[in-house]
């Protein structure tokens, strides 16, 4: 019995304000817009087990924190690579281990970590040849082809504070980024629907987020970031009363608090929660991007 594997690490991802901007081809749409990426993210493992019988079956194909489950444009992603039962690896396929402490559905995209892990560690196991935007451009037509986000994936492969000058994946796509390392602090409350919003009118939506990213270009800092990201939650009418609570509560301690797009949570640089008297997750921008990873790493 023998075994391909390799593993990959991509941040999580706040997105503080966005503008949407579909199309019909997967690899022009996403969105215009900032946020910030996280030591706090999501590690895939890929593997196969060449073999029969007990040792082989003890494979479990697809896992999302130890139990049974599937991420959709996950599949996708390897269905473009070839990575299938019969192809590159074989009859016993494919095992996927999707290990991630950040909540599903709260606005760290997740989703789109995944996806792009599987694709990085996938390439990597099964030798696909694949360049990184290549595998960006997978991962993010994948998302999109999905409904389940626009724009976290082209921000996790870059890292830091990544603004996203114009949609698309890498070839059509525009990045740039603040030049900046903050703690960051979080709380969350709940889900919020991605499909739900951006399968609705997004006209007002997208004018904020446009009015925010000109802003945030005048003035490329961490704190313009945080106030554009209030500003486009109200004006987007996004903003939810219990993360709303939590900003009031950390602007009178003196600090500066957002909410995520998309999910019910609140995010803040520096020690604006703790100080507002919450007790938070606490991580700091990642400024290395999604990556290839030695197991230990992620330990």
């Amino acid at each position: 019995m023998s075994r391909q594997r390799a593993t990959a690490f991509v941040p999580g991802h706040v997105t503080a304000f966005f503008s949407a901007h579909p199309d019909d081809r997967p690899v022009a749409a996403g969105s215009r817009g900032a946020g910030l990426t996280l030591t706090d993210g999501v590690t895939v493992r890929v593997s196969t087990t060449d073999g029969s019988g007990a040792a082989a079956a003890a494979v479990e194909p697809r896992t999302i924190r130890g139990e049974p489950g599937t991420i959709g444009a996950v599949e996708d992603a390897l269905g473009a690579l070839g990575v299938t039962a019969g192809e590159r690896v074989g009859a016993d396929g494919v095992a996927v281990a999707v290990e991630t402490d950040l909540p599903i559905g709260a606005g760290f995209g997740v989703s789109g970590a995944a996806t792009l892990g599987a694709a990085i560690a996938a390439n990597a196991a099964f030798d696909c040849g694949r360049s990184e935007n290549e595998l960006i451009r997978i991962a993010h037509e994948a998302e999109v082809g999905r409904g389940t986000g626009l724009g976290d994936v082209v921000a996790q492969a870059r890292g830091g504070v990544p603004i996203r000058l114009e949609p698309g994946a890498p070839g059509v796509g525009e990045l740039d980024g603040i030049p900046a390392d903050s703690r960051v602090e979080y709380v969350t409350y709940g889900e919020l629907s991605t499909e739900a919003v951006l399968g609705g009118d997004t006209t007002a939506l997208s004018a904020a987020g446009e009015r925010a990213l000109g802003r945030l270009c005048e003035d490329p800092r961490l704190p313009t970031l945080m106030a554009q990201a209030r500003e486009f939650a109200a004006d987007a009418d996004l903003l939810v009363p219990e993360v709303a609570t939590a900003i009031e509560a950390v602007d009178d301690a003196g600090g500066d608090a957002a909410m995520a797009m998309l999910g019910r949570t609140v995010f803040a640089i520096g020690t604006g929660l703790s100080d507002a008297g919450y007790d938070p997750s606490i991580c700091r921008t990642d400024t290395a991007g999604a990556r290839l990873v030695r197991d230990a790493e992620c330990e």
